[in-house]
């Protein structure tokens, strides 16, 4: 009976933790904006948007302060489009210079990037937030994705891809301006 029990016990205690894990704060500016006892200025700058097929993409450079002292940088990356209605991904300051990066190894890749029939090349944030590439030899075409955590994935063309590493290079400049010294 105590075997009952204890396997009982160890199966909630094993949910609880999974259920704590999927609602966790991402990113270092959400745990920072999060913080208790204390007053944090958010401030949000619009960087570019983008239309695309689905909707429209916009991204906003962020800074969040605590007026004890401590400021975190971040982006936010928003996709409006008719369903789900508003999507958004929130990236920490050290996630920008790799999605640039990242976006630029993507709008250029070609099917040559493995000898298989097929492939999907990605690239993913902290937050959930992907960037995909996918082939298939038979159709010798690369499409591209933008996908926000499990919502459904939304297509992109290489412009678009493009459009938004130059974006998210622009973030990267606007908070570093931010953070020099007046």
């Amino acid at each position: 009976m105590r075997k009952i029990y204890f396997t009982f016990a160890a199966a909630l205690f094993a949910l609880a933790i999974h259920a704590q894990e999927t609602n966790a704060l991402k990113t270092e500016i959400e745990n920072f904006e999060a913080r208790t006892n204390t007053v944090i200025v958010k401030g949000i700058g619009q960087v570019g948007s983008l239309a695309t097929g689905a909707g429209s993409i916009s991204v906003r450079a962020k800074e969040s302060a605590d007026i004890s002292g401590g400021k975190k940088y971040g982006v936010a990356i928003e996709l409006t489009s008719q369903t789900p209605a508003r999507q958004v991904a929130i990236l920490d300051e050290e996630e920008l210079e790799p999605l640039v990066n990242g976006l630029d190894y993507l709008s250029k890749i070609t099917s040559d990037a493995s000898a298989l029939p097929s492939f999907s090349a990605e690239f993913k944030t902290r937050s959930g937030l992907r960037f995909i590439a996918h082939s298939s030899r038979r159709q010798s075409s690369i499409q591209f994705f933008i996908q926000f955590d499990d919502c459904p994935r939304v297509s992109l063309n290489t412009d678009e891809i493009v459009q938004l590493k130059n974006l998210a290079g622009q973030a990267l400049a606007s908070i570093n301006d931010l953070k020099r010294p007046k």
